[in-house]
């Protein structure tokens, strides 16, 4: 496919305001389309971020995501899912945020610009060598990210980026780079539409191979889920009904008794 254009060029599409709202969803959706295959192209960089993420958590490592605005958002949303959906301890995929945890849902004046405050947040968060981070910078130029990546390379961290421009200033300062280059916004310069949707598909890439290549998946099944709700008890229970052959009411009460599904199925498997 061919990219045309950085992040920050015009939009393919003006007038915005005096358009339909079915021709505004229209042309939204015509530029998310092309996402899919920007995506598809990078599946070698990507397959390489999961490989090396893989490896590091399955050596006690842990795997930090950094950002600033929409792009440390993304990453703190893909870290806070994996406890829930996998069952592991919290502080073994981590998002971290310019601005602080704060700035999750409010910005925070300047915080992106700090060169410093990256790698500071990293070392408070106990990063060290055999961890690997990926800085996420739509631009590929965010101080805040740049910094710390800079100085977790030279500390022995492996390091990975995304961007969402060609050339990107951050693929020269990681291990591991990914650029999705998806070309200017529908909302000049609105980096929380097309790049914010292809990042997201890339978190999921990264933190769903890595869980399911830990042994967190059986067939295709989210066996050490939490049961943090009702919803989540009756999904597990199915669960157990469809590996086990076991009527519903066995299946919830065992779910309930051990308390994830892995645990029914080894518990049955040990009798």
């Amino acid at each position: 496919m061919k990219h045309t254009g950085g992040t920050e060029d015009t939009s393919l599409h003006d007038e915005l305001e005096q358009r339909s709202t079915l021709d505004l969803l229209q042309r939204i959706n015509q530029e998310d389309q092309k996402l899919a295959q920007l995506v598809k192209e990078a599946l070698p960089a990507i397959q390489a971020v999961v490989n090396a993420a893989h490896q590091a958590l399955s050596q006690d490592g842990r795997l930090f995501y950094m950002g600033a605005g929409t792009s440390g958002r993304l990453g703190i949303l893909d870290a806070s899912e994996c406890p829930p959906t996998f069952g592991v301890p919290p502080n073994r995929v981590i998002g971290l945020i310019a601005g602080g945890d704060a700035a999750i849902r409010l910005a925070v004046e300047g915080a992106e610009d700090d060169v410093d405050q990256g790698f500071l947040d990293l070392l408070d968060a106990g990063a060290s060598t055999g961890d690997v981070v990926v800085g996420i910078s739509s631009s590929g130029t965010t101080p805040y990210v740049l910094g710390a990546l800079r100085k977790a390379r030279l500390h022995g961290l492996i390091t990975a980026g995304i961007a969402c421009n060609a050339g990107a200033p951050l693929s020269d300062e990681v291990d591991h780079p990914i650029e999705i280059c998806t070309g200017p916004e529908f909302v000049t310069g609105s980096t929380r539409m097309k790049a914010g949707t292809a990042t997201k598909m890339v978190l999921n890439m990264i933190s769903t191979s890595c869980m399911i290549k830990l042994g967190h998946v059986k067939g295709n099944k989210m066996v050490d889920m939490q049961l943090s709700n009702a919803k989540l008890v009756r999904r597990g229970t199915r669960m157990i009904c469809q590996l086990l052959g076991w009527d519903e009411q066995s299946a919830r009460e065992a779910l309930l008794k051990q308390g994830s599904v892995r645990a029914v199925i080894d518990a049955h498997r040990n009798k």
